[in-house]
């Protein structure tokens, strides 16, 4: 994802006190209207030369140095004409200075994780993905004013959401790009610390999931025991974290603790509450992608009838959402509906899962082939 930036043309003018100042955990950059930092921030959006407006926003920051709020204002202005002439490492390095005068500013932090991320460094996007994760949480952890009302309080942190959504969406969405970019094992298992950490409750935390068991699996790391450690660890801070959940089900199924497996995934269900009138695309795959780890469990155990139900609902719900989930799901029906020689129910879930591109496609392909050549046989 790439955020727009550019250089701003507009100035921030507030005779509020920022929201910093007012005791919260979001900064705002503030420029008083009038004052001699104002009036010099016009001078510089009247210039047309794109040029030269930079030379007058080196030169501001130098003049107002003393100001933090200035200086880090005219450094952000100086770091986005930087990431939109594609300099990245100016932008960087300008952003950095910014983020010093205001080091808690989501608008500058968002910035910077761009400019991270468009330059292919994933591990530093990963930084400022996770500094301002804590920010946007800290939203909902902050005290109370004993001056003010709870009507007034719960207004304050409705407002803060709103205005800070759009940032801390796109901190969100350049974390995971991160990760997805990241082509070393050891360095992105980091920066999914990182970005669960900063973003325990994800709405990307089936796609973190499927890293997490990738990286820690056979084909990369091949550290079981560190993916147990992973998950447990984020259930110890959040019992009711669906990732942490929906990994170490996934986790027990493969590994023969059947019941846990099973436990872990009847929580998922419970939590995601994908039977809801109001039920979004992530809970109805996260409540899927449980159906299907219970599913396996029963076949593994042989327990055919048990699972088929559990299979239909995880592939109903994944269908159109999730084609891994989904193809997983048809294929486990399809394996059951011919252990019970249901052989056209078999053929008839097999068929359209076997024309899915991805990874279990082969041996859907296989599996569909087996079952009507006995078809054929029983003719």
């Amino acid at each position: 994802m790439k955020r727009c930036v550019g250089l701003l043309v507009g100035v921030v003018l507030l005779v509020a006190f920022s929201i910093s100042q007012a005791g919260a955990q979001v900064e705002r950059i503030v420029i008083a209207a009038g004052s001699d930092e104002d009036h010099a921030l016009q001078d510089i959006n009247n210039e047309q030369d794109t040029a030269k407006r930079l030379t007058m926003y080196q030169d501001f920051v130098k003049k107002f140095s003393s100001n933090p709020q200035a200086a880090a204002y005219g450094n952000w202005q100086l770091a986005q004409a930087y990431a939109a002439a594609g300099e990245f490492q100016k932008s960087l390095d300008y952003g950095d200075k910014a983020l010093a005068g205001a080091p808690r500013d989501l608008g500058i932090i968002a910035t910077q994780a761009s400019s991270a991320i468009q330059s292919k460094n994933s591990a530093k996007a990963m930084d400022y993905v996770a500094k301002g994760g804590e920010v946007c949480h800290s939203i909902d952890k902050q005290p109370k004013p004993a001056d003010m009302s709870d009507e007034d309080f719960a207004r304050k942190i409705s407002n803060e959401k709103n205005s800070t959504r759009d940032d801390c969406d796109f901190l969100e969405t350049t974390g995971l790009n991160a990760i997805q970019t990241e082509t070393r094992a050891k360095n992105r298992m980091t920066e999914i610390e990182q970005f669960t950490a900063a973003f325990p409750d994800s709405k990307y935390g089936d796609q973190v999931t499927k890293f997490v068991a990738y990286t820690l699996g056979p084909g990369q790391l091949n550290d079981q025991a560190r993916l147990v450690a992973f998950g447990e660890k984020m259930l110890t801070n959040d019992p009711n974290s669906t990732l942490a959940l929906l990994l170490l089900g996934s986790h027990y199924v493969d590994s023969g603790n059947y019941a846990k497996a099973i436990s872990y995934s009847q929580k998922v269900i419970e939590l995601s509450k994908a039977d809801a009138p109001d039920a979004d695309k992530k809970a109805k795959v996260t409540a899927g992608t449980a159906h299907n780890t219970i599913g396996w469990a029963y076949l593994k155990q042989e327990k055919t009838t048990a699972a088929i139900p559990e299979l239909k609902i995880a592939a109903a719900l994944a269908k159109g959402q999730d084609d891994e989930q989904y193809v997983r799901a048809m294929y486990g029906l399809g394996f059951a509906y011919a252990k019970e020689n249901k052989l056209t129910e078999a053929r008839e879930v097999l068929t359209p899962a076997a024309k899915i591109p991805g990874p279990m496609q082969a041996m859907t392909e296989d599996l569909l082939l087996k079952v009507n050549r006995a078809r054929a046989k029983g003719n």
